[in-house]
């Protein structure tokens, strides 16, 4: 139960209460800014867990009892986004404005704790840098043509002088590093459950479908398809059971986005799902997450839990009549559940895989009832749509795409992360002014956007704007908001090859162009890198590729060609050059690696020789070594290890 103030617990609240539960937790926290003084915020999403947060909180809590200060206080939160300067720490002391810290390990830690949160010297060399001062002026004025809304969220002052986090636009993830995600309470203090309150209390069904119709909310799972019109066509079907569901069932290797949200900001997905709830007349909710997400699941359990105890969510809410609750489904980690109708099945207990449309899910979806699946992103978008208004929503983004995206940034990129952006971006915005380019010096080559079944987008195309429409133009997909960074150094026949093992690993098997068609593509690609493609290859590669996107029952296997496809189109010269010469022009493929000895270089140490597994070099001490090419097996040790640097790679 959460008490306001001192007045008694609350259990079936009103309206009311959520007002003074917001403004009492606004007040405390003011209050311990007076009081504590300093707080010190963990950021303790997975990635923070990972690298070492845990660590790092049992240092702090130790150092405190062991100093005995008592005006310090500890909180946590979720992933801040900047995952791979993980673990980060916020340490805020009153009257002064807020440092992020980043690599905290046990000594740095120390450090910190005795210069700046004891004797308040900050540690420039452990903060997260700020832009130059031109810089700095040219971003705030930017953002001060905007509309209120959208300035950077100011409960981390300073934070729009870091240009990570300066160059985004944060709706989705307002809460991000902010609030702790195990107290209903942090979230209530941020308008939380406000826009629930609006649409059970002031609006019908019809009027909340319009508000989202009136957005441009486009799904955010990957198809795009306007999320209004999906919850107009459950709300017109005719029956007296309905379901909502969630899809958390995140399967894109290198996508972690829904993970991010649910571990730090389960209410607003919960809140989401209960407008859906009451626009289309359902009264039953299930969140299908994936088993390998157990802080999300836990996160999602312990906020089901807080919004029940609080009347939130169950029978009656707040005191309208209207009843919802939810459930958690696991998912055994089936790509193609992640797929609307695989999904349905997998919840009814049966095999997932998809099934044939009509009729859609909206009239005939889990246990054949009408039914609205939606994925976190979109969910978590819908509160503050209802509570600020679709024109809110509307007013950045393109003129048929609106709003933000978020992607997860990851490959060879310098910060690598999640990022909010109001879709329209251009990719090299988000690649080098928020990503902070391609680390040791390396060229870009392409990016990978939609995940598996997206498309390769190469470095000609780095001004393209990041929009449904125009992305599908190039031959990929926005997608659910992967967005792999690939240099100089990755082979485009190889990059397909991999995402191409990826889906006919994943498909269900269940028709035969998807089944049988993407075994036979991995064959082709396979013995293209391997050194035994032919002439024409590349024409059966584009010819079956056409035949499964038409002929698939899925959008896995009716997307699954398109890395082939897209890397056919701009990378062609690569195919060729494995076909034709039997050379790998960016020397991954290791069948057409060939390497060999720089006689004026080679300085005879025998390094390479002792490192050699297949006895393939031979060579006097101090004298040039020669590699015996039909017994060299391309593991490429002798190049790693040359200190002389007289191994040549070709």
């Amino acid at each position: 139960m959460v008490k306001i103030g001192k007045g008694k617990a609350v259990g079936q609240i009103k309206t009311e209460d959520l007002i003074k539960i917001k403004k009492h937790t606004l007040a405390k926290r003011e209050l311990s800014k007076t009081e504590k003084k300093i707080r010190i915020t963990v950021h303790m999403g997975t990635c923070g867990i990972a690298s070492g947060a845990q660590k790092i909180m049992g240092v702090l809590t130790k150092e405190i009892e062991k100093r005995k200060q008592k005006n310090i206080a500890i909180i946590t939160s979720g992933c801040m986004g900047l995952c791979s300067r993980e673990p980060l720490i916020t340490v805020e002391i009153f009257g002064q404005e807020p440092i992020i810290y980043q690599y905290m390990d046990k000594e740095k830690m120390l450090e910190v704790f005795k210069k700046h949160i004891l004797e308040g010297k900050v540690i420039t060399d452990y903060a997260l840098a700020r832009g130059k001062e031109e810089q700095i002026k040219e971003r705030i004025k930017h953002k001060g043509n905007l509309p209120n809304e959208i300035v950077l969220d100011k409960s981390i002052p300073g934070i729009e002088e870091i240009p990570f986090f300066a160059n985004q636009e944060i709706r989705v993830l307002k809460n991000r590093g902010i609030i702790d995600p195990e107290k209903i309470e942090d979230y209530i203090s941020r308008d939380g459950y406000m826009g629930m309150t609006k649409a059970l209390k002031e609006m019908s069904p019809e009027e909340i479908i319009q508000e989202v119709v009136d957005s441009g909310l486009k799904g955010r799972g990957g198809a795009g398809f306007p999320t209004g019109i999906k919850w107009r066509f459950a709300a017109q079907a005719e029956s007296k059971v309905k379901y909502v569901l969630c899809n958390a069932d995140e399967g894109d290797p290198g996508a972690y986005m829904d993970r991010s949200i649910l571990e730090g900001d389960p209410h607003a997905v919960i809140e989401g799902m209960i407008i859906a709830a009451k626009a289309i007349s359902a009264h039953q909710g299930y969140i299908y997450c994936r088993a390998e997400y157990p802080l999300a699941i836990k996160m999602l359990n312990k906020a089901i839990n807080q919004a029940k105890k609080l009347g939130l969510l169950g029978k009656n809410i707040l005191g309208t009549g209207f009843d919802f609750d939810l459930k958690i489904y696991q998912g055994a980690g089936a790509f193609v559940c992640g797929e609307e109708t695989a999904l349905m099945r997998s919840i009814e207990g049966k095999r997932g895989m998809p099934r044939p449309r009509p009729p859609f899910p909206a009239n005939a979806g889990l246990w054949e009832k009408p039914t609205v699946l939606n994925n976190v992103e979109t969910l978590a978008n819908i509160s503050q749509i209802i509570l600020r208004g679709s024109a809110w929503f509307s007013n950045i983004g393109t003129e048929f795409s609106k709003g933000t995206k978020v992607f997860a940034l990851t490959g060879d990129i310098n910060n690598i992360g999640l990022v909010e952006v109001p879709i329209g971006i251009t990719l090299g915005s988000i690649i080098y002014d928020i990503g902070g380019g391609v680390p040791n010096g390396k060229k870009f080559k392409a990016a990978q956007l939609g995940g598996p079944s997206g498309g390769c987008i190469p470095a000609e195309h780095l001004d393209v704007f990041l929009d449904y429409h125009t992305i599908k133009q190039l031959g990929a997909i926005v997608g659910s908001g992967g967005l792999i960074v690939m240099n100089e150094n990755n082979c485009a026949v190889d990059i397909a090859r991999f995402f191409m093992d990826f889906c006919h690993e994943e498909s269900c098997g269940k028709c035969a162009p998807c089944r049988e068609g993407t075994k036979r593509m991995l064959e082709v690609l396979t013995n293209i890198c391997e050194g035994k493609g032919e002439e024409g290859d590349i024409e059966l590669l584009e010819e079956m590729g056409e035949v499964i996107k038409d002929a698939s029952l899925c959008a896995l296997g009716q997307t699954a060609p398109n890395p082939v496809l897209t890397t056919l189109r701009y990378f062609r010269d690569e195919y060729e050059a494995h076909i034709r010469y039997k050379r790998c022009p960016a020397g991954v493929c290791h069948n057409l690696i060939k390497y060999s000895i720089d006689l004026e270089k080679c300085i005879g140490c025998g390094l390479c020789l002792k490192a050699c597994p297949a006895n393939a070099i031979s060579g006097e001490k101090k004298q040039p070594h020669k590699i015996d090419q039909d017994k060299c097996i391309q593991c490429g040790l002798c190049y790693e290890i040359c200190k002389s640097k007289s191994i040549l790679k070709e």
